[in-house]
């Protein structure tokens, strides 16, 4: 008996020296961890109060949480579904005082689906300025793992130029103080093709604060669809007041395909936005489509749909063939008053509004009903097709928009390069969207993200990367053509090709192919003096001789140099302005691109 208890004993002891610190030891062996629940199950904190009783929550342990008006102000609503950087998240449907977020600390929740990436809809308490990071895991339905880091900006001072939503107050015990508090969605990558069984989340560190999840999904970004069109926020400014009128906006169809869709993005708004009816057509003549315009849905058959502050929209596939390099007419029915919009402000194209108050006329053919004209893009961020081989994006400033290009030729490098892949039968014919900006940089933000402002240079590259590339329609490639603006304006040599870096191997966890395209000259512009030349040099030597941090680097300043003075454009591929090229630039751009560069792996 007492060798069998001793022997008992020493199983116990074995079993608990290998298990990790903390794991209960019963009745002879391990406790198995426990099932995975869903998220709403595990809710432990309280983040959400009504005005009238704040003390109802508590989301920071000071007592202080988020406005239940607030967030209805905004279009968060209990059980709102928020589609955000291609992931939808179901906000929780709790009433305000009632659990509605956990604080992670190793919990396993129940998820399933397949996709590039999880989403969470997190924030940060009580930690540094740089928010709240842990480490959580990934089981699969095979049974293998992969690990994630997860940071959780803090929701007061965490950056607004990433946020999801900002909302004007905070309240607490005291009363009601000013904001604004913050929300974010935050990605990370998963193994490619594996089907998701569950996922533990970061376990608590003490001291280091607390990291609040309100929802999680596996995204999925449309494997099987390819980018036609799209194009970035570059910032939220005033327009109209544009009351009961439809927006007729012209767009160019790169790649062609069956079952068309659009994208529609409340990007940086602070309350919601409802679109009454939408619709999709070839270009005729100005504002006139070549046939009855296409009537599109959302949400599964519902003729309009409201986009919550900050989140996006997809309509439902529609039997609509979109041609081959081709101008769409995308109109857009805005039943109520919108004072402000976030916009794509070099739209180097023409557009049209229809009179004030004159209702939803998506459905309009001739075009005749459209006095007003435009030349930005409000609202739309996307055209994709239902086929095709996926998509290459281009990253990059004015230059890649297509400044000082002729309005309404569609001229732009990417276009070009988008024709190419069309015209041709060696490679895929990937879709190329273009998410330039002009003024756009990469370390620092020049619209800082929140508000109305007259700036549409856009956050940073840095900023804007989940969103303009990594949760874009089956993104195969990023080519990163930008830093001239940050040379230009005083960032150091070591800072751009830090931000370089960091968007390489953002991307290349995503599993994308990254391509980067040297710094074009400029002297003889304002402020391109030979500082600002030394600079991009140095940028450009750290690119040319790379060390494997790309996949391929793309020589844009040798093809635009004049060789006889290197730090200048050559004469015929000048706009006039020396630092934008013409459309002889731009062609050459397009044109020197090796399609094989941009060719990614197969997967």
């Amino acid at each position: 008996m007492r060798v069998r208890l001793w022997g008992t004993a020493l199983t116990l002891l074995l079993t608990a020296a290998a298990l990790p610190a903390g794991t209960a030891v019963a009745a002879g062996r391990a406790q198995r961890p426990p099932a995975p629940l869903p998220l709403a199950r595990l809710f432990d904190n309280t983040a959400i109060s009504d005005n009238s009783g704040p003390g109802e929550a508590d989301f920071d342990g000071a007592g202080h949480s988020l406005s239940a008006q607030d967030l209805a102000a905004a279009g968060w609503s209990p059980g709102s579904v928020l589609t955000i950087d291609s992931a939808r998240l179901e906000w929780p449907r709790r009433r305000s005082g009632a659990a509605d977020n956990v604080i992670a600390d190793g919990q396993t929740v129940a998820l399933h689906g397949r996709g590039d990436a999880l989403t969470f809809l997190v924030a940060g308490t009580g930690g540094s300025g740089d928010g709240v990071t842990g480490n959580g895991s990934v089981r699969y339905r095979d049974g293998s793992r992969s690990g994630f880091e997860l940071t959780a900006p803090d929701w007061r001072s965490g950056p607004l130029s990433t946020k999801a939503v900002a909302l004007p107050h905070i309240n607490g015990t005291d009363g009601q103080q000013g904001g604004p508090a913050r929300l974010y969605a935050v990605s990370v990558p998963l193994r490619a093709g594996q089907e998701v069984a569950s996922v533990v989340l970061p376990r608590r560190t003490e001291g280091a604060g607390a990291l609040h999840v309100f929802a999680m999904s596996v995204r999925d970004t449309g494997q099987g669809r390819t980018g036609s069109w799209a194009a970035s926020a570059a910032g939220y400014r005033a327009v109209g007041p544009w009351q009961d009128r439809t927006l007729r906006l012209v767009v160019h169809a790169g790649a062609g395909g069956p079952r068309a869709r659009i994208r529609l993005a409340n990007t940086f708004a602070a309350a919601p936005v409802d679109i009454g009816a939408a619709s999709v057509a070839v270009q005729g003549s100005g504002a006139a489509a070549d046939a009855a315009p296409v009537p599109l849905t959302f949400r599964r058959g519902h003729t309009g749909t409201r986009i919550p502050a900050g989140a996006e929209a997809f309509s439902d596939p529609v039997d609509f063939t979109v041609p081959a390099d081709t101008n769409l007419l995308v109109s857009i029915h805005l039943p109520g008053t919108v004072v402000a919009a976030p916009v794509h402000q070099e739209a180097i194209q023409q557009s049209y509004l229809s009179a004030p108050g004159s209702g939803n006329l998506t459905g309009d053919t001739d075009g005749g009903a459209f006095p007003g004209t435009m030349t930005i893009w409000p609202f739309l961020s996307g055209v994709d097709v239902g086929s095709g081989p996926g998509s290459i994006v281009a990253l990059g400033d004015s230059i890649t928009d297509g400044v000082k290009s002729t309005s309404g030729a569609n001229r732009r490098w990417p276009d070009v390069l988008a024709r190419r892949f069309q015209a041709q039968d060696r490679f895929p014919r990937y879709g190329v969207i273009n998410h330039g900006i002009s003024a756009n940089r990469i370390v620092t933000d020049r619209y800082q993200g929140d508000g109305v402002s007259t700036d549409t240079g856009g956050v940073s590259a840095q900023h804007r990367l989940e969103r303009d590339v990594l949760a874009q329609p089956s993104a195969r490639t990023v080519v990163v053509f930008e830093g001239i603006n940050d040379v230009r304006w005083g960032t150091s040599a070591d800072e751009v090709i830090a931000g370089l870096r960091a968007i390489a191997r953002r991307a290349h966890e995503r599993g994308l192919r990254v391509v980067a395209a040297t710094i074009a000259p400029c002297e003889g512009y304002a402020d391109c003096l030979p500082a600002v030349d030394e600079r991009r040099q140095a940028v450009n030597a750290f690119l040319r001789g790379h060390d494997g941090v790309f996949d391929a680097v793309l020589d844009f300043d040798a093809v635009l140099r004049d060789p006889q003075r290197p730090q200048r454009m050559l004469p015929v591929y000048d706009s006039g302005d020396h630092l934008h090229p013409g459309d002889a630039g731009l062609k050459a751009l397009g044109e020197s691109v090796d399609l094989a560069a941009l060719v990614p792996s197969r997967r």
